[in-house]
This record gives structure tokens, C-alpha cells and sequence, in this order.
């Protein structure tokens, strides 16, 4: 008796197992299992043996690339459970986890794959005859990282047409009453028990007669067919697809081989099947067919016009997006969308993201001004303590700019009934959209769509219980969620992802390399763009987009993050160091000719002129570093008026240090005049105690463990730690299975001893610099750290080097603060994002390691008292109310087993303050950090001066930071200034008449704003909101 919903669930789900157990047979548990030390074939005399099945179903094996074989002969029966077979088709379903997997049909290599391509419908008969004996081998290699498995093995028999009339097999009936169960119990439960009614009448006692059973699942179809209705009125749009990652668990030049086979695979596809369409991101790899494989591309592009290939991309590749500079993402945008419009016709509306390791706050404003409207990503399905509650939502910036965003289904899947309809289903409930998204096609090492999926779709297309099935473009879909009605919620933060929180840390060289590629390239634009101006010199372009291209592909994200196999980073640093020397060669060349333009008189005689540069928006004091064949030289600025100086009595240079001010984005001279100067310290000079001090700290050092015993600020008049600082502590760091990518949750419960300290001398000591050396050992890595303490300067900086030989450690340096504050402040791209200190929510207790650009600070809840950590290099951090962490080394094992071993060498510095991290100018202590000021020597100075000997070209308020002075991509006389509000305050309003020396240069009545397009465009949200990023257009005079 059928009497409730539960009875009808039960009823509808015990014949739906009843009737695919007619033709499915699990083949699970009768493997024979034989292991191997290698890729050989096992010998005649092999031990084989049934292989066990663990808990979970699966025949698994050791991880490290252990390799499996596996056997057996698969004879047809006459029938399962009384259902004849004869004449039907079967199909061998297999699903793992391997590294490689090969599949033999008596004794014939006929289907490859790997982890990715990890599940095959593979054809062995295409109308079997009882006692038929087919023989399967498989040869299976394990992950590195972890255990091998062979999730399922099943024999499907189906109907050798694969249509629908008569009727399709008892199995196929199955997946769709099993699809009409989970509509029905979310939308329509009460109709349950009509459906049950109908199954409950199968008659079971005809199996045995093939065809008068199949005609009685004919009549239930029938008799169910109204009920399909509901079903479809959903809809599933579907379009072929294929992830690429650019490199990964292989070198960059196998990407492009993977690629063309691929997309060679999808026209072919496409010629057989007209319905398929296919979309792909990533022009970084279109460009390369361009040039590699022209009439693929000229294929490709035809099959774009028509609509068939749809390219969602946005970004020139899909990068890193959380720990790169908000340039970075701009550039990833400016040349994606360029492309798109260049090679295909029109922007791309969609910011395409399915794998990036988390996104940060200002991407909807980029988005917005970039020419996208929408985002998808599925990354947040990743995360380890909570779901990510929006499938369809607005996500706003800062700002307030938004834009619609979705959350993928799967990626790298078949075309699987239920797991679709699971899919959609629960898309629905959460949206109410009756529309769904669906994207077949084996990904991350390529693949795409294959010919049996688009058999299945099309054989699911005329089922009556299933959702109507089409194929569209993603941006047809977009645009119609975008018109629906539906009210979507708004969230207004980060999308940070809660996993892979060691990809701010692994592989430091790769950081470094990103960091001072960004800053070059900065540079270098900026100094081309005014040296252009100034000089009527050559504009760089096409090298500034070459250098830039190898940076934004390099912040892809599998090398950026350092989570690729060793042969990556070799072709990767590559391109880093490629890119790095055109930026300091770029930037060198045009201040050479600014220089050449500079009124260099010298203020007295024989004096030798030394050019000091400041890129950066503001003003900046600091102390400078000079090479000089000897130290017999004194310091004057252009007017003659001395310097102060110190020489440092180091035996190679630098050997002089002078004090030094120069404005904004701007110059000044130095005059070096022959003349003793201040004498080198001797070590009788140096002091017999470890403390360093000027008029804003003293900072004492303890001499037993090198750690900072205690730091007073002066200015506040307050201690600044309530326990020694600077403490490095390391922790086992298992990395969970993936290494590189994941710090372990529990590395806290694994601490390791601390450093032993060998030794702690003093190398500098004088009226502008203090510099204390303390060298500690950890393990088998040393640890060489110098407190650098410059007059005028409230920032203690730690520069360190470290010869790291450490196994999954992970080594951090900790800060206890005298201080409390409930958040913690952190620099983010185009922003600063709080996070919480005292996490209640499951959401921010899953940031207990989280990723910043320049700084972290914690300030009291009061505004009247901070402190910052700054880094040159480094992006991981933790904070809790009254502590500052910061992730210096990770040393994972997989998937590059010496990944970080070596040298580093990287900055971090603490800076104790006053009022809030905006009145303490922490961003720009930041930047100063990473970009110091220059001092160039430059024979060429003052040939033709129109120049002064100090000139500011820009000067912006301080809440303002310049992010690009650059030329327009499109008019070789205009020109491009970004910037970004820094503090979350309005912006002020810029006279463009009165900036500095630019203003000499160009029409200040020209100014136009653009988007980062370039375009003038009407912005949605006003320019001087709260970070706002302003672009505007300049013509030159």
C-alpha cells in the first residue's frame, strides 16, 4: 500500500534500483589486482589476485605512483534478473583516480586517460550474444600525492539504438523515474504517490519476456508522460567546454599541444554534430594559435561568427587574483578584452574564473570598467568549512560598482542525468530560476566534449521526464538571468576561498619575481611616458606589451602560486627574468633622457652629479645607499648645502649613505664633492650593547635568542609588544594532500623547537643607520636577519636571508602586541579589507590564514594607536587581537619536491603608530618599502636643460595612489592616469592644471574620463567615491 510520500519515495526508489539492476551489473569486486614496479606487463608467473574493495566501494592502492594492474573476463549472461540480453549493446563504465590509466580489450590498448579524463563509457559489444567472453585489463599509475582508486566498474546494457521507440531499456527508465523522484519531492511532493501508483504496476513476473515487458514500460511511460510536464518547463542549457590550465602537473609547451587537440577534437565534433556548441576562455592561448597554428584560429573565428564557439574570457589568462597588484588585474583585463575585440568581434561580457584560488574585493569595479557585466566562478564549492551561500548574486565592490555573479555546476563532467537534474534542482531552490547551466567536457589537461556525451544529450533531449535540453551560450544565459526579476542578494566583501591558504607562501621565488616585476613595469611606463613627454623620445609599446604579457601569463594560477611540477618554473623564470630586465632596461633609458634635460650646474666645483628618484605619489625622506670607487666624498644637494652622510666601512659598495628628500613622482640632484667625510665607525665605535634607537624607537635585542626583547615608540610614549617580537616560529606542516597548495589546519598543534642563535654583531652604527646582525639556525637552514633602524624613520625593518633546507615546516614570524582590537586591517588590490581577530562565525574562523599585498595593521577600536607589519615579498598572514603573524617559508614535497629549498631573500618591517592606519600613511610606508627611492649615476645629465634640478611631475593628495601614468593604447598622444583611493574616504577632486611638471606637458583641459578600456564612458559610480579607481585621458601639449 501506497498511503504517504514516504511510501511513494521508497516505492519509486526500490523499482528504479529494481529496474536498473536488468541491465547494470557492478563488476566491482571481481578484479583481479597484480602490482608491478613499473610500466611492464605483468609476467605469465604474476601473483594475481582478487582485489580487495574498501569501505567506500573502491579498489585502491598506495599513492607515489605505484602501479596496479587489474583483470578480468567479463562473459555475458543469458540475463540479469530473469531480463534477456541478447542483442543489446555494452558498455564498459569505469571511473578513477590515477595518474595514468590505460584500458586493454583482449590484449588492445584502446582508451587512455589520467585524473582528469577519469571516466569512460567504453563500448565492448555492440550486440552481445549470452556466454560471450570479453577480456579487460587496466593498468593504473597512483597520484604522487595520493592513493590510486578505482571508484566504479559497471557492465551497461542499453538498447542498441539508443532511441526511445519502442521503448528504451529497463536501465534508462530507471535514471528517469529516479529524475521525476527529485523534481517531484522538491517541487511537488503530494504527486509522489500518483507516480508510485503507476511504478507499482510494473509486472515483474514478465522480465523474463523482453518484449512484453518492455511494452509494459511503454504503457508506464505513457501513463507518466503528463507528469513530464513539470519537468519540462526547466530548462538546462548546455555548452561543450573544456578547463585548460596553462601548466600544472605539466610544462607550459605541453599546454599548447593539449590545446590543439582539443580544439581540433570540438570542430570535428562540431561537423558531426551541429547542435554543439563550445565555449573557451583564455586569449593568452588563442594568441598562440594565432601564431602557431593560423588555420585552426581562421577555423575557429569562422565558427564565432556563426555563433557555434563563444569565447568567455575577460582576462588574458585566469591568474592569481588575491595577492597580485590591482595593475595586474586592470592589464589581465585591458589586453583580454583588446584581444576579443580584435580577433573576434566584440568584449567579452563574462569574467570566466572557474579555478582561481579566490578573488578579491575590487574585482566588480574592475569588472565594471573593463566592459564585464557578469562573473562565474565554481572555486567556492572547494571550501572546507562552510558552502558559500549564493548561487546567483550581485557582487558589489567597495565602491559600490556590481556585478552579476554565478556559481558554475561542475566542470570537467559527462553528460550524467541525475547528477544534472541534482544539480539544477538544487540550483533552483536557491535562485527560483528555472534556468540551469551545464558544461560537458573533460578539463585541466584538456579533452573537451566527447562523441558519446553528445550521444547521450541527444538521447536525453527526447526523453519526456527529463528538463528541456539545449545547447546556448553562456551569454545568452547571463543575459537572461540578468533580465529576470527575480530580487538576488548582495555580497559585499572578498569571495575568499577556504582552502589553499599556502598559495600566498609556496614557491617565494615566484612571488619575488611577480612583485619586482610589477614594480619595474610600473617604472618603466611611468619614466617612458614622461621622458616622451619631456624628450619627444620613442614610446616603448611594444616592449611594455611583451614584458607585461609574460608577467600577467606567469600569474596564472598554478605558477604564481607555486603549485606546478619543476618544470614549470624553469620556463616560468624565464619569462620573470625576461620581463624584469626590459623594465629596468625601459626605465633606465628614459631616465637617462630626462636626465639629459635636468639643470645640472654644479654648486661647486668638481662636484659629480648622482640623480635620485622617486616614483611614488608623495614626497618621500629616507636614507640612500651610493657606490663609490672610495669614500672620500661629501654630499651637497644643488645648492651646495651639505648632507648629511655616513660612511658605512663596508670593503665592497655600498660604502656612503646620505639622508635625502625628493618630491613625488619626481627628482632631485646630488652633488658627491672630493673631501673626507664623516669617518667610517670602527669597531671601537660600535656599542657593547644590542639596542638600536633614534628619535622614534629604541629597540632592544635579546642575546639569547636574537628575538626583539622589547620595542618602545617614543612618539607615543608606550611600549609596542607585550612579548618579545619578531620570534620565528616553525611548525610541521603536512599540507593535507595538497601540499603546495594547503597549510594544514592543525600545523598550530605541531610546533617545531625554536632557532638556536649563533651569533649577533653589529654591521653598521653611525647618525643615519644602525644595522644588527643576528644569524640563527633552524634545522638544517640558517637564518641571517639584520635590524635596520634609519634616522627620521619610525619603521624597524628585519632584512633577511635565509638558506631554507627544511621538509614540510612552515616558519612564521610573530609580533605579540601591547595592544587589543577586535579586527585586523589588510592591503588588498585597489583596497583594505578588515577580517576579524575574534572569528564567531564558522566563515571567519576559516580565515585563520589569509593573504595581503603590502601590510597587515591592527588598531585599537579607538583610532588612537596602531602597528603595522609591511613586507616586500611576503602575502600570508594571521592576526588575533593582540598578535601580527606573518608566513615567511613553506617547504612542500608535492607537486615540486624541493620547492623553496635554497636561498631567499626578502624585507619585512614594523611600524608602530599613532591614530589609525590611514593618519599613519601605512600605505605609503608599504609602497616606500617595495619601491625605494633610486640613485643613479648618470654621465649624461644636463646636455639640454629645461629641467630644474628638483622637479615634481606629479603631486596627488595623500589619499590618492598613482597606479599607472602610461600612453593611450589607441592615440599616441594622449596619455593615461589611474588612480585609486587608498583610505575608503571621498576622494578629493584633482587640478589637472596645477600637478606639477606634467602640466607643462599636457592639456590640462583635455582631460576625459575613461574606463580601464581607455574608452570615455559615463562610469556608474561617481570617480570620487570611496575607492573609487579613476582613469582619465590627457592629451599632450
Amino acid at each position: 500500500m501506497i498511503d504517504s510520500v514516504t511510501d511513494a519515495v521508497t516505492c519509486i526508489t526500490q523499482a528504479s534500483d529494481r529496474l536498473r539492476g536488468l541491465t547494470q551489473a557492478v563488476i566491482q569486486s571481481t578484479w583481479q589486482a597484480v602490482y608491478v614496479p613499473d610500466l611492464t606487463p605483468p609476467t605469465p608467473s604474476a601473483p594475481w589476485a582478487i582485489a580487495p574493495v574498501n569501505e567506500r566501494g573502491h579498489v585502491a592502492w598506495a599513492k607515489g605512483q605505484q602501479v596496479l594492474w587489474l583483470r578480468q573476463v567479463i562473459r555475458v549472461p543469458a540475463a540479469l534478473d530473469g531480463y534477456p540480453l541478447a542483442g543489446l549493446t555494452l558498455r564498459l563504465s569505469l571511473l578513477w583516480w590515477a595518474e595514468l590509466a590505460q584500458i586493454f580489450v583482449d590484449g588492445r590498448l584502446v582508451q587512455e586517460g589520467d585524473l582528469f579524463d577519469c571516466a569512460v563509457r567504453l563500448m565492448l559489444s555492440e550486440a552481445v550474444q549470452p556466454g560471450q567472453d570479453i577480456e579487460v585489463a587496466l593498468r593504473l599509475v597512483s597520484p604522487g600525492h595520493d592513493d590510486g582508486a578505482l571508484v566504479t566498474s559497471i557492465c551497461l546494457y542499453e538498447n542498441p539504438q539508443g532511441g526511445l521507440e519502442p521503448v528504451p531499456e529497463p536501465g534508462f527508465v530507471a535514471d528517469e523515474l529516479t529524475v521525476m523522484l527529485q523534481y517531484y519531492q522538491q517541487l511537488d511532493p503530494e504527486k509522489l504517490e500518483a507516480i508510485a501508483h503507476v511504478v507499482y504496476d510494473i509486472p515483474w513476473g514478465a522480465r523474463a519476456h523482453r518484449s512484453a515487458f518492455d511494452q509494459a514500460l511503454a504503457d508506464l511511460r505513457d501513463r507518466l508522460r503528463p507528469l513530464g510536464d513539470l519537468l519540462k518547463q526547466r530548462t538546462i542549457s548546455v555548452l561543450g567546454h573544456a578547463h585548460l590550465d596553462l601548466a600544472w602537473l605539466w610544462p607550459i609547451p605541453e599546454t599548447w599541444e593539449v590545446a590543439e587537440r582539443t580544439f581540433q577534437s570540438v570542430l570535428d565534433l562540431q561537423a558531426a554534430f551541429p547542435e554543439l556548441l563550445f565555449g573557451h576562455s583564455t586569449p593568452a592561448l588563442y594568441a598562440w594559435l594565432e601564431e602557431h597554428r593560423p588555420e585552426m584560429f581562421a577555423h575557429i573565428q569562422q565558427q564565432i561568427q556563426q555563433q557555434r564557439w563563444e569565447v568567455i574570457a575577460g582576462l588574458w589568462v585566469e591568474p592569481e587574483l588575491m595577492i597580485v597588484q590591482g595593475e595586474s588585474i586592470v592589464r589581465q583585463v585591458l589586453y583580454g578584452q583588446r584581444y576579443c575585440r580584435d580577433r573576434f568581434g566584440d568584449y567579452s561580457a563574462v569574467a570566466w574564473l572557474p579555478d582561481s584560488f579566490g578573488f578579491c574585493a575590487q574585482l566588480p569595479q574592475i569588472f565594471s570598467q573593463g566592459g564585464i557585466r557578469y562573473f562565474a566562478t565554481l572555486k567556492l564549492d572547494w571550501n572546507d568549512t562552510t558552502r558559500f551561500p549564493h548561487r546567483l548574486f550581485q557582487w558589489r565592490s567597495p565602491d559600490g560598482s556590481q556585478v552579476l555573479s554565478m556559481m558554475l555546476p561542475p566542470i570537467g563532467v559527462g553528460i550524467d542525468p541525475i547528477k544534472m537534474s541534482q544539480v539544477a534542482g538544487d540550483w533552483e531552490q536557491q535562485t527560483q530560476v528555472q534556468e540551469s547551466l551545464w558544461l560537458p567536457g573533460v578539463g585541466d589537461h584538456g579533452g573537451g566534449p566527447s562523441r558519446d556525451m553528445l550521444e547521450v544529450a541527444r538521447r536525453w533531449q527526447r526523453s519526456p521526464f527529463f528538463p528541456t535540453l539545449t545547447f546556448d551560450r553562456v551569454h545568452s544565459v547571463m543575459d537572461r538571468l540578468a533580465a529576470a526579476p527575480t530580487s538576488l542578494p548582495v555580497w559585499q566583501d572578498e569571495l575568499y576561498l577556504e582552502l589553499h591558504r599556502g598559495c600566498y607562501t609556496t614557491h617565494a621565488d615566484q612571488k619575488w619575481y611577480n612583485r619586482r616585476c610589477e614594480e619595474a613595469l610600473y617604472q618603466a611606463e611611468l619614466w617612458s611616458s614622461l621622458a616622451t613627454l619631456v624628450t619627444a623620445c620613442d614610446y616603448p609599446a611594444a616592449d611594455l606589451e611583451t614584458a607585461w604579457k609574460q608577467v600577467l601569463f606567469n600569474q596564472f594560477h598554478d605558477i604564481l602560486p607555486g603549485t606546478s611540477i619543476p618544470e614549470v618554473f624553469v620556463d616560468a623564470n624565464q619569462a620573470w627574468q625576461a620581463a624584469l630586465e626590459t623594465g629596468y632596461h625601459l626605465r633606465d633609458r628614459a631616465l637617462e633622457a630626462i636626465a639629459r634635460h635636468i639643470n645640472a650646474t654644479p654648486p661647486v666645483a668638481n662636484a659629480r652629479p648622482v640623480l635620485l628618484v622617486n616614483s611614488l605619489s608623495r614626497e618621500r625622506s629616507a636614507v640612500v645607499a651610493l657606490s663609490l670607487p672610495d669614500a672620500n666624498w661629501r654630499a651637497v644637494d644643488h645648492q651646495g648645502q651639505p648632507l648629511p652622510v655616513q660612511r658605512t666601512g663596508a670593503i665592497e659598495a655600498p660604502n656612503l649613505l646620505v639622508s635625502v628628500t625628493v618630491p613625488s613622482v619626481g627628482y632631485c640632484l646630488l652633488w658627491l664633492v672630493p673631501g673626507n667625510s664623516m669617518a667610517a665607525p670602527t669597531a671601537s665605535d660600535r656599542p657593547d650593547h644590542w639596542c638600536l634607537e633614534n628619535d622614534y624607537l629604541r629597540v632592544q635585542i635579546d642575546p639569547e635568542t636574537g628575538d626583539i626583547a622589547s620595542l618602545y615608540d617614543y612618539q607615543s610614549d608606550r611600549p609596542v609588544l607585550s612579548a618579545p617580537g619578531n620570534q620565528l616560529q616553525a611548525f610541521r606542516d603536512r599540507g593535507q594532500y595538497w601540499d603546495a597548495w594547503n597549510i594544514a589546519p592543525d600545523y598550530a598543534d605541531h610546533p617545531l623547537p625554536p632557532p638556536t642563535l649563533v651569533s649577533i654583531q653589529w654591521q653598521e652604527w653611525g647618525p643615519l643607520r644602525q644595522r644588527l646582525r643576528v644569524v640563527r639556525h633552524l634545522g638544517q637552514s640558517t637564518i641571517t636577519q639584520d635590524y635596520v633602524l634609519d634616522a627620521r624613520s619610525p619603521l624597524l625593518r628585519m632584512e633577511t636571508q635565509i638558506d631554507w633546507q627544511e621538509e614540510q615546516v612552515v616558519l612564521k614570524a610573530a609580533f605579540p602586541l601591547a595592544i587589543a582590537a577586535d579586527v585586523a586591517t589588510y592591503d588588498a588590490p585597489f583596497a583594505a579589507i578588515e577580517r576579524s581577530t575574534r572569528p564567531t562565525t564558522p566563515a571567519e574562523q576559516a580565515k585563520w590564514e589569509v593573504p595581503a599585498l603590502h601590510w597587515a595593521d591592527v588598531t585599537q577600536a579607538d583610532g588612537d594607536y596602531g602597528v603595522s607589519l609591511l613586507s616586500d615579498t611576503k602575502h600570508g598572514y594571521d592576526s588575533q587581537p593582540s598578535q601580527l603573524r606573518l608566513t615567511l617559508l613553506k617547504a612542500p614535497l608535492w607537486p615540486d619536491p624541493q620547492a623553496d629549498r635554497g636561498h631567499h631573500q626578502f624585507t619585512y618591517a614594523i611600524y608602530p603608530h599613532g591614530g589609525s592606519w590611514q593618519s599613519a600613511h601605512t600605505v605609503h610606508h608599504g609602497k616606500d618599502l617595495n619601491q625605494p627611492i633610486q640613485a643613479i649615476a648618470l654621465p649624461g645629465i644636463g646636455d639640454t636643460p629645461t629641467l630644474p634640478p628638483v622637479g615634481s611631475f606629479l603631486d596627488l593628495p595623500d589619499n590618492l595612489v598613482l597606479a599607472a601614468l602610461k600612453r593611450s593604447e589607441d592615440s599616441p598622444n594622449h596619455w593615461i592616469v589611474r588612480t585609486y583611493e587608498c583610505h575608503g574616504q571621498s576622494a578629493p577632486r584633482v587640478d589637472w592644471a596645477n600637478l606639477g611638471l606634467l602640466s607643462t606637458y599636457v592639456d590640462p583641459q583635455s582631460v576625459r574620463p575613461v574606463n580601464l578600456l581607455e574608452e570615455e564612458q559615463a562610469l556608474e559610480v561617481p570617480s570620487d567615491r570611496p575607492w573609487a579607481i579613476a582613469s582619465v585621458n590627457l592629451r599632450s601639449i
